[in-house]
């Protein structure tokens, strides 16, 4: 399966994380209208308060629609519901062990990722695991404008160091991707900046690619 997430183009690239939506008709056009904006990694679709069989429904009628632009779609936790919906893969927001199992079982059928690394050696114990990428910060940790410093903190040292992907959470502000790509992470995070205004969607994620385009450092081959 050809995952691009996996392959850092030649500047940071942008992860939407799917809006806690009830309406699953609702949900499935805001996620359509943001992908139209523009590139997008992936789309991680986390299982917000929805029940089992529900999440389950609501991630059959994401993935095709996340898939259809060439992204790739992530479920957030439950692996049945991943394998069922035909999903690219598993982001893991558990203990290590959660994670080590997680890697051991489904790697590389599918991409595994994630992680709850709050600091240096956590997170070097998750890239032990060697898994697809390694995320700072929360999926619902997006509530100030800008990226959370000690999430920058860790992008920039992680992957200064360190060749497994990373992936930082941005701020509710689009601007905040900027913040991001300059700490050298291959890609930024955004929920509340993206998704906030659904109608707007598309337009962010436009905007964010064209100041990716323009400002963001490019990697070295």
């Amino acid at each position: 399966m050809e995952a691009r997430m996996t392959v850092p183009e030649d500047r940071c690239r942008l992860v939407l994380i799917v809006p806690d939506i009830a309406d699953i008709e609702e949900q499935a056009k805001v996620v359509a209208d943001a992908l139209r904006g523009g590139d997008v990694a992936s789309v991680i679709i986390p299982q917000h308060s929805l029940d089992d069989g529900t999440f389950q429904k609501h991630a059959e009628k994401l993935v095709p629609i996340i898939q259809s632009v060439g992204a790739a779609a992530l479920i957030a936790g439950d692996s049945r519901v991943a394998g069922r919906a035909k999903a690219d893969g598993l982001h893991i927001t558990g203990n290590l062990s959660e994670f080590s199992d997680a890697v051991e079982k489904f790697v590389p059928k599918l991409i595994v990722g994630g992680g709850s690394a709050t600091e240096r050696h956590s997170a070097l114990e998750v890239g032990e695991l060697r898994p697809d990428y390694i995320f700072f910060g929360k999926l619902d940790g997006d509530i100030k404008p800008e990226a959370h410093p000690k999430n920058l903190a860790l992008g920039e040292w992680w992957a200064s160091m360190i060749e497994i992907p990373c992936i930082v959470m941005g701020g509710t502000d689009a601007k905040s991707a900027l913040e991001v790509a300059l700490t050298g992470a291959e890609f930024v995070a955004l929920r509340a900046a993206v998704f906030a205004e659904p109608a707007n969607a598309a337009s962010v994620v436009a905007e964010v690619n064209a100041i990716l385009d323009e400002k963001a450092p490019r990697f070295e081959d």
